[in-house]
C-alpha cells in the first residue's frame, strides 16, 4: 500500500522560508512525476510546482523565482523549497505522486494528507 506522508508546515513571518517534504512509503515500481499543489478554502485546488521523472520542472507562475521543486528519487521524496513567503502563498499544501506501485498496475495518483502553511504579515 502506498503512503505519501508531508512534513515541514507551519507558521513563517512574511519574507521568510519553509521546506516542505513528502517521501513515499510502500510497494512501488516506478515513480513518474512529482508535485505539489495546494488549497485554500472556497477555492479549487491548485498546481504549484511539479517534476518529472527526467527532472523537467514547471511552476505556477505566481511562485516562480521564489519557489524550487526538487527531489531525491533514493529516498523517494520530494521536497518544496519556498522562499520570500507572501501573505497569498497559506494554504494546505498537498504532495501528489504519480506512480505503478507494481509493474501491472496502471499508474495512478496519490495524495498526501495535507500540510498547512501559514503566513504571517
Amino acid at each position: 500500500q502506498v503512503r505519501l506522508v508531508e512534513s515541514g508546515g507551519g507558521l513563517v513571518q512574511s519574507g521568510g522560508s519553509l521546506r516542505l517534504s513528502c517521501a513515499a512509503s510502500g510497494s512501488i515500481f516506478i515513480i513518474y512525476t512529482m508535485s505539489w499543489y495546494r488549497q485554500v478554502p472556497g477555492k479549487q485546488r491548485e498546481l504549484v510546482a511539479g517534476i518529472t521523472s527526467r527532472g523537467n520542472t514547471n511552476y505556477a507562475d505566481s511562485v516562480k523565482g521564489r519557489f524550487t521543486i526538487f527531489k531525491n528519487i533514493t529516498k523517494k521524496t520530494v521536497y518544496l523549497q519556498m522562499n520570500t513567503l507572501r501573505p497569498e502563498d497559506p494554504a494546505v499544501y498537498y504532495c501528489n505522486m504519480n506512480l505503478r506501485a507494481t509493474q501491472d498496475l496502471a499508474p495512478y495518483d496519490y495524495w498526501g494528507q495535507g500540510t498547512q502553511v501559514t503566513v504571517s504579515s
